[in-house]
């Protein structure tokens, strides 16, 4: 097996100051990258800033013979990622490589969330991901060669109390994914995402000692390196944690055909129940191409003929 290289490729790591993003831009250099160290610099709940991290991190990658720069802008904010997406440019003349990273907490259950902590998580976790790659995707289409990786999470696939608004800009961000690797296709761009299990500042506190100690950050990147390599996947949900990986997939039953006109009922539909849910039947809803409804129509024809 060939080693994974980057050499003459240029990446983007957002939150790049520490955790994973860190861990992800320390690999990608090592591996002959020039890496953009992209960190706000603020607290976990997303206030105050300062580029020292960020600065950090560029120091690090230097002392090991590797080129990196550091940009303090905020994901969430227009003027700062056409300056990050501008300065790479002019640094280095491409972009190859965005992993989405950045991220930060507002904690609350929905009954005593504020619009504000809803609007905050959304910014920098939808709209930090959106926006920049938003803002590189004619430079990647114009070099026919992109490769875009998201972070989601296990609270926007499956839910956790206390995160509807992370969950949300979670599950927001793999939407994105599926239709961008669809788009991206035929100009060789692919957009994959990570589901981390990682112990950061993030996860301090809701863990215990031993299971953080598992949970290093640099076990997760390892599989973010294998999505933004030359011959990685499109539209895959890689999870990854304590050095174990697996691929999640939104699935979909095989479905019953229940009728059309008079005979569709609420109660029509109720007393075919069990064979709609049938878990035994799942499989993919829909092809990579974007072909979807493939499990309902064929319930259809089934239907129909039967």
């Amino acid at each position: 097996m060939s080693d994974i290289r980057f050499d003459g490729r240029v990446a983007i790591v957002t939150g790049a100051g520490g955790g994973l993003g860190r861990c992800h831009a320390l690999e990608l250099a090592r591996r002959g990258a020039k890496v953009v160290i992209n960190d706000l610099g603020g607290s976990m709940d997303g206030t105050g800033g300062n580029s020292e991290a960020a600065e950090a991190v560029v120091k690090e990658i230097e002392a090991l013979g590797g080129e990196a720069i550091a940009n303090g802008s905020s994901v969430s904010d227009e003027a700062g990622v056409k300056k990050m997406i501008g300065d790479t440019m002019d640094k280095w003349g491409r972009i190859d490589i965005i992993i989405a990273n950045a991220g930060i907490l507002r904690d609350k259950s929905f009954a005593k969330m504020s619009q504000q902590d809803i609007d905050l998580v959304l910014d920098v976790h939808l709209r930090g991901t959106f926006m920049p790659v938003h803002e590189a995707w004619n430079i990647m289409k114009e070099q026919e060669y992109g490769r875009i990786v998201v972070t989601t999470s296990s609270t926007g696939l499956y839910g956790n109390f206390g995160q509807a608004n992370y969950g949300a800009a979670k599950l927001g961000v793999v939407g994105m994914m599926n239709t961008l690797k669809i788009e991206g296709a035929k100009s060789n761009i692919k957009v994959n995402a990570v589901c981390p299990i990682a112990a950061t500042r993030m996860t301090e506190g809701l863990m215990s000692e031993e299971a953080l100690a598992a949970l290093k950050p640099e076990y997760v990147t390892p599989g973010v390196m294998n999505l933004v390599k030359d011959d990685a996947p499109t539209g895959m949900i890689l999870s990854a944690g304590a050095g174990a990986f697996s691929m999640a997939r939104i699935v979909e039953t095989e479905g019953v055909f229940v009728g059309q006109g008079e005979a569709l009922t609420a109660e029509a539909v109720a007393a075919k129940w069990d064979q709609i849910t049938d878990v035994a039947t799942t499989r993919p809803a829909f092809k990579s191409g974007g072909e979807h409804g493939q499990n309902i129509f064929a319930a259809v024809a089934k239907g129909m003929q039967g």
